[in-house]
Order: C-alpha cells, then structure tokens, then sequence
C-alpha cells in the first residue's frame, strides 16, 4: 500500500478520487481535515451563477481564485491546474455579469484572485506558468506563521519574511515592527510579493531549533527555506526605509547569507539534534527522579518504549521458522498431523510382521524349505 500510494511517513491522509490521489498536508483536526474532504471530493471548478453567490463566497474565503469568461484555452489550463491545487484552495469560474462595478478586467477570458481586500489578475507574460502563479498567491500577503505554515510557505518558493515577536508580552518594538512588515506586504506589493511572503510569529523557539542558533525578540529574519540559509539585518531596524533596504540587499545578493544546506551545517545539523534529544532526556529524567515532579508521566515515558522492545524481542525468540511453519501447514493439508502419522508408522509395522512370521525356519541340516527357496 505504502509503495502503491508513495507513503513516506506516517500518519498520511489521502484521498482517492477517480485516479488521483490528493495527499493531505492542513492541520490534524477534525474540522480541517473533513473542509479538506469535501473540497476535494467536489468538483475542481465550482460555478457562481450569480452575484449574491460571488459576495457570500468571497466572505467566506479570505483567497479566492476565479476564472471570468467563456470556453478558451486559458479556461482548460485553469481546470488543470485546479485539479492539481485543490488540496490547497478552492476554484470558481464565472460569467462577467457576476462582478460587482468595482471589479474592472482590461480583457477576457481572465483568472484573478481575490485577497487582502484587493484583487489582482494573473498576466502570462510577467506571472510566468499558470500552476506557479496560483502556488504563490494562494496566501494571504501577510499571515501568522508557525511552524506548518513555514512548511507550506516553503512550497511556493518564496523567502520568508519574518517578524519574530513575544506573543505573551508585545512591546512597543514588536509591534512597530509587525506594522512595518505589514506596511511592506501591502504598499511595496508591487516590488516584493513575487519574491516574499510577510508574516510575524510569536516566540523564537522554533526559529532557534531551524537556524541552530539564538534570535533575539523582537527582530527580524528572512529564512530561504528552500536550501534553508537565512538573512539577518545588520543593525535593528527602526523604520520603514531601513527595511526597505535590508529587503533590496537580500534580492540583489549583497546581505550575507548564513546557514544553508552544505556538508558542514549537515553535521552540525546532526550534533544539534543529538544534544537536543539528550538535554530533553535529561530533563525528562530529572523529573523522573524527582518525586515532586511527574512520576507517572516519567514511568510512562521510560517504560512505554521498554516495554514495546521487551514484546518484540519475545515474538522474535518464540517465533517459529518459516520452514516449519510451511511443514506443518503442508501436513494440515494433506490432512496429516503428528500424532496420525505416528499411528500410520505402528500400523505399517504391524502390517509387515504376519508376513516375516510365515516365511518359515531353515531345515535342521541348514537347507532351506520350498517356500524359501520360492522366496529367493
């Protein structure tokens, strides 16, 4: 199954429908994976016959992809592409008609996309393909980020700025930085939205155990997720025009870059893994030895995983062969067991003894009788 389907890890949803099968990849609740279900299972295009039906739709939906015209080689693009993207956001297509007055098309047939109170046409001559259009623009400009959302954000090919922030004690700094994120994301769109996508994220653990290294908070980072190097402005940035700056030195490659995915950050990616799981050994051990801690959850932790070795190497000692288990479910087939071939063996012996017996003596003077002589 897992190499019929290309399963790698455990636990994968996918959903099957006609030959495709759509993996899915939102968070682990019930609520999102049954949205997931029924977008799926739906059509890849969905109508909107009328105008009320666009207005309750686009409420819905903070991105929203629609496809304006008639049958066109631009409209079967559109359903391929939503035949594959589909496991990210929805599609619709309409008629012209079904645009309020605000929404003005230079020329049709048209794909636009609908966010951040704004909407924005896809042009194939400076958006390049269809399919990487729509896998940049299925985000909002600016969003919360964690460590899902980076994941997704990764698949779109974009750098990731990032406003790391303490989400329990927001200060002036952090949100005047998150402000000027924001003020990028929305006035600079036309400048940096096809290399960046802007957010903020609260605390800088995740950040830390990605860079193996310490971020302060606030600050800003711009993280590369793609060969996983990251960018870090040199000196704490005030107002908008320093980010302006930092931004710019990052596309023309004049910021220095730290990290990446080499040999050498490779084996200091293994050590920091290894430390870390030791230090969480550690702590988790000190709770187990100390009494005022949590003893139950500690004999759990440690006994859980002994337990599942000692049933492991227990069915590997008492287990059978396969030869004998062949053996034996050959036997079963034929209808023999052990016991029924024994009495088999008894019985052909007792079979052969009467005739031994009737063969005869030899004569006294040591010559055989008739019968012998016939027998010979």
């Amino acid at each position: 199954m897992a190499s019929e389907f290309g399963v790698r890890g455990y636990p994968t949803i996918k959903l099957l429908k006609g030959e495709m099968a759509y993996n899915y990849k939102g968070p682990r609740t019930k609520d999102d994976i049954i949205e997931f279900a029924n977008r799926v299972a739906g059509p890849a295009v969905r109508s909107l016959p009328s105008r009320q039906m666009f207005e309750h739709v686009l409420k819905r939906h903070n991105v929203l992809f629609l496809y304006v015209g008639g049958e066109s080689p631009l409209k079967e693009k559109y359903i391929e592409v939503a035949s594959e993207l589909i496991v990210y956001t929805y599609f619709f297509f309409a008629s012209e008609d079904v645009l309020p007055e605000s929404v003005t098309l230079h020329e049709l047939p048209s794909v636009v996309v609908f966010k951040d109170g704004s909407y924005f046409t896809y042009d194939e001559y400076e958006d390049g393909s269809l399919s990487s259009w729509v896998n940049r623009e299925r985000f909002q400009s600016y969003l919360p980020i964690d460590g899902f959302t980076l994941y997704e954000l990764g698949e779109t090919g974009k750098l990731v700025a990032i406003a790391v922030t303490d989400g329990k004690d927001s200060t002036e700094h952090s949100s005047r930085l998150k402000g000027l994120i924001q003020r990028v994301a929305t006035e600079h769109r036309d400048l940096f939205s096809r290399d960046f996508q802007f957010g903020h994220m609260d605390g800088n653990d995740y950040i830390n155990s990605l860079i193996m290294g310490e971020v302060s908070v606030p600050s800003i980072i711009i993280l590369n997720t793609s060969n996983e190097q990251y960018f870090l402005p040199a000196e704490p940035v005030e107002d908008l025009q320093q980010l302006l700056l930092f931004f710019s030195s990052v596309l023309d490659g004049s910021a220095p870059a730290y990290g990446g995915d080499g040999i050498f950050q490779r084996i200091k990616r293994v050590a920091y893994d290894a430390r870390s799981t030791i230090m969480d050994s550690c702590i988790l051990l000190e709770r187990f030895r100390d009494p005022s801690g949590s003893p139950v959850l500690g004999c759990f932790l440690f006994g859980l995983p002994l337990g599942v070795i000692s049933l492991m190497c227990y069915g590997i000692c008492t287990a059978e062969s396969d030869d004998a288990a062949d053996d034996a479910e050959l036997m079963k087939r034929d209808g023999f067991t052990d016991e029924e071939e024994e009495e088999g063996e008894e019985e052909e012996q007792r079979r052969l003894t009467p005739r031994i017996e009737d063969t005869g003596e030899e004569d006294e003077d040591g010559e055989k009788s008739p019968s012998d002589k016939k027998v010979d």
